[in-house]
């Protein structure tokens, strides 16, 4: 677990060069396994935050576009759809050297929490290969479906014993 615990604000027009920061750092390891010049690497990086920035917007209005912050200072993004039956983590990601340190388990713990308390399930897409897998399987998410590279992963909500056991 982190020192400090982190807090969400809402994201706003002047993060959006950290937020291409937290997104070149998702896609370093792969970018590193082409031959690509750092000029084509900057373009595709633009490009693909771009697509992708454009495709939540699009696809999840009402959608809380956060910021993870530790003592004031941007550390990571958090992306979540709250629907009537469901809650949709968007997207998670934190710069590489804020990972694997407790963060994004902690804040996923607590929007498992939020889900059971309001009775929805939590989902989450990933791609097959993402590290990030063995810690949403640890938390308890299962796969409930998939879409080309990407898995739909989701804990349902709590019944009967298993709900009065979170209290």
């Amino acid at each position: 677990m982190p020192d400090r615990a982190p807090t969400l604000r809402a994201i706003r027009a002047e993060d959006r060069e950290f937020l291409f920061r937290v997104y070149a750092g998702t896609r370093a390891e792969e970018l590193a396994l082409t031959d690509w010049d750092e000029a084509r690497k900057q373009a595709f990086l633009v490009q693909q935050f771009e697509a992708q920035d454009h495709h939540y917007r699009t696809h999840y209005p009402g959608a809380r576009l956060d910021l993870i912050l530790l003592d004031d200072e941007p550390v990571g993004r958090l992306y979540v759809a709250r629907w009537r039956e469901e809650i949709r983590v968007m997207d998670i990601a934190l710069l590489p050297e804020h990972r694997d340190r407790g963060i994004g388990g902690g804040l996923l713990r607590e929007l498992l929490e939020e889900a059971a308390a309001t009775n929805r399930r939590l989902t989450i897409h990933v791609e097959r290969y993402n590290p990030a897998l063995r810690l949403y399987r640890r938390l308890g998410f299962e796969p409930a479906g998939e879409t080309g590279v990407y898995l739909l992963l989701a804990m349902e909500p709590p019944t009967g014993r298993q709900a009065s056991s979170l209290r």
